[in-house]
């Protein structure tokens, strides 16, 4: 009896020998203890395609946040710290990041989405301001909003996880190829739903400079936005206001758009002033939870296409 308890002892003691210390990244599809955070909500689900079951993707902004107005918190600093891949939009988009990261401290691979694409500049007539050439206009960070640029987003976060991981860069290259092939189909649907509206009637007025890639892909024209800049947090003045009422009449543009998250009042007021419809609730930077209209960045695409489409055709 008691060479049998010896021989067991040692039989467990041998498997658990054989067992790895701790967590480890497992070859294929298997999922590892990567830790990975993704800034806005709609970066996650993106990012969360190209994972797959592989790695579970956080994201650092609840949803229903505006990220021009985010302030991280102290358990966000924590977040960041305890990451080992941290995903952003990039080009200028977060601009609370700089401090985040030096808070947070640490090392980390930092993957920036948006690398390699051109930003883009407003054109002629986007902005009523009777004294343009006093303004310096920033480019425009909001690439996501066209799906083709999010293709890019894909395939930079495809390499930075596949650096951080190397063992599931198979892994991020098939879920790649899919995502891609979705995108595209993204794209042909809100082409195909844009016919639906007179050439006449694809003039847009937002609450910021946010759809600009959107209405250069779809063949919409920006006639003005409430708040004259690339983030929400500048505030346009009564004289600025006064002009872009005016505009909207004269150029018979038929809404407003903004955004959840943002306060409606001014654009509200606008609205009315014009004579024009208020379409408050565009999910751009952000996602909804999962029972809401727009719980992924492709059904966020297709709800606010089918709104601009019912507003303005």
């Amino acid at each position: 009896m008691k060479k049998q308890v010896v021989v067991l002892i040692l039989i467990a003691a041998l498997m658990a020998a054989c067992q790895p210390a701790g967590p480890v990244a497992q070859s294929g599809g298997a999922k590892t203890a990567l830790k990975v955070v993704a800034a806005e909500t709609f970066l996650a689900d993106i990012a969360q395609n190209v994972a797959g079951d592989r790695v579970k993707i956080e994201s650092l902004m609840p949803i229903g946040v505006d990220p021009h107005g985010f302030e991280p918190t102290s358990t966000d600093v924590a977040k960041i710290t305890d990451s080992q891949v941290l995903i952003v939009s990039g080009a200028g988009f977060e601009a609370f990041l700089d401090e985040l990261l030096k808070n947070a401290g640490g090392t980390r691979v930092v993957i920036e989405a948006a690398a390699g694409l051109t930003q883009r500049e407003p054109k002629e007539g986007e902005h009523v301001d009777e004294h343009e050439d006093e303004h310096e206009h920033e480019g425009d960070p909001h690439f996501w909003l066209d799906p083709n640029n999010v293709i890019k987003y894909v395939e930079n976060i495809r390499d930075g996880l596949s650096k951080a991981d190397p063992e599931g860069a198979a892994t991020y290259k098939a879920n790649a190829e899919v995502y891609i092939a979705k995108l595209k189909e993204l794209d042909r649907w809100i082409a195909d739903r844009v016919k639906e509206v007179p050439e006449a009637n694809r003039k847009l007025v937002t609450n910021h400079e946010s759809f600009g890639y959107y209405a250069d892909r779809y063949g919409f024209q920006i006639i003005g936005t409430v708040v004259p800049s690339v983030s929400t947090g500048s505030s346009p003045s009564a004289q600025l206001l006064a002009a872009l009422i005016d505009h909207i009449k004269s150029t018979g543009a038929k809404a407003i758009f903004l955004e959840t998250g943002t306060n409606p009042q001014l654009a509200q007021q606008v609205a009315r002033e014009a004579g024009v419809t208020a379409v408050t609730e565009l999910y751009s930077h952000s996602i909804t939870e999962a029972g809401g209209a727009a719980p992924t960045y492709l059904e966020m695409m297709k709800f606010n296409t089918e709104a601009m489409v019912a507003a303005l055709k």
